[in-house]
């Protein structure tokens, strides 16, 4: 049968296929849904329809297995960290900026994430990383110093913060060009709980003032799909237990902080259709 070829109508497109039941129809379904058209192996159908020449979606989506099921969610998954590393920090950037306020953020908190998205960033330069393979840290890097400054700023302490970005630039240079392999290495292992006791301290900050101030919703929303995302990709991999728990204690929190926010904003717009 590998000399044949088969016709399988795809929406408008019709992709010419050659049939072979020696292919597995996780790699139908990987073609048929990341591959450029016109290209596709769909073996499968032929298993399964044997004396038909014209195949439509419907075969495609009703026999998934859980191997092409798992590869789309792998997919969405990293999507959602991509996410997180770029742009979890934008939208607070902005609000910040948009409000000319920062209160309700906790400076303890967002020194603690400086420091654990720094971890990473001196960890592959002490090692000589290609930049490509770290670069997106440093968009990272700069968005969260920016809100370090920005809320010593607008606390009328914009001097310290000024100095503060530089002995963070002075420090990072050092430590990514001559800190032992051991502080290198301690810093790594120490930047998820500084990320988790960040949250933490968030949490506790909106909890006293009894809201969320200007602590960005979608930000929160970000940060809390990248730690679901991180944490789902810890339970497929054959990590340490630790490892994997600390990574549920990470996304727990960031729920927390993701419901904090929906209950201000819940009360918020109640209290405002109540006045009016």
């Amino acid at each position: 049968m590998c000399g044949r070829r088969w016709r399988m109508c795809i929406s408008p497109l019709d992709v010419i296929i050659p049939g072979s039941s020696s292919h597995s129809f996780s790699s139908t379904l990987f073609v048929a849904l990341f591959a450029r058209p016109k290209t596709a192996i769909c073996s499968s159908c032929w298993l399964l329809f044997p004396h038909s020449h014209t195949y439509t979606w419907s075969c495609l989506f009703f026999y998934v297995p859980v191997s092409c099921l798992k590869f789309i969610m792998n997919r969405i998954v990293g999507i959602w960290i991509i996410l997180d590393t770029f742009l979890a920090q934008l939208p607070q950037l902005l609000k910040i900026l948009w409000r000319r306020n920062a209160e309700g953020l906790s400076l303890t908190s967002v020194l603690l994430q400086l420091y654990a998205f720094s971890c990473p960033v001196v960890y592959a330069m002490a090692n000589n990383y290609p930049l490509f393979a770290w670069a997106e840290r440093l968009v990272t890097l700069a968005q969260t110093a920016a809100i370090v400054f920005l809320i010593l700023h607008y606390r009328g302490d914009t001097l310290s913060g000024m100095v503060l970005l530089l002995l963070y630039g002075a420090a990072m240079f050092l430590l990514g060009s001559f800190a032992a392999a051991a502080v290198v290495s301690m810093m790594q292992a120490s930047s998820l709980a500084a990320l988790i006791t960040s949250k933490v301290l968030q949490a506790r900050t909106n909890q006293c003032h009894g809201h969320t101030g200007q602590l960005s919703s979608l930000s929160v929303l970000l940060s809390w799909a990248g730690s679901l995302g991180v944490l789902l990709v810890s339970l497929q991999e054959a990590g340490s237990l630790f490892t994997t728990l600390s990574q549920a204690l990470s996304a727990s929190v960031s729920c927390v902080l993701l419901a904090q926010v929906l209950c201000c904003r819940s009360s918020a717009a109640t209290t405002k259709t109540k006045s009016e």
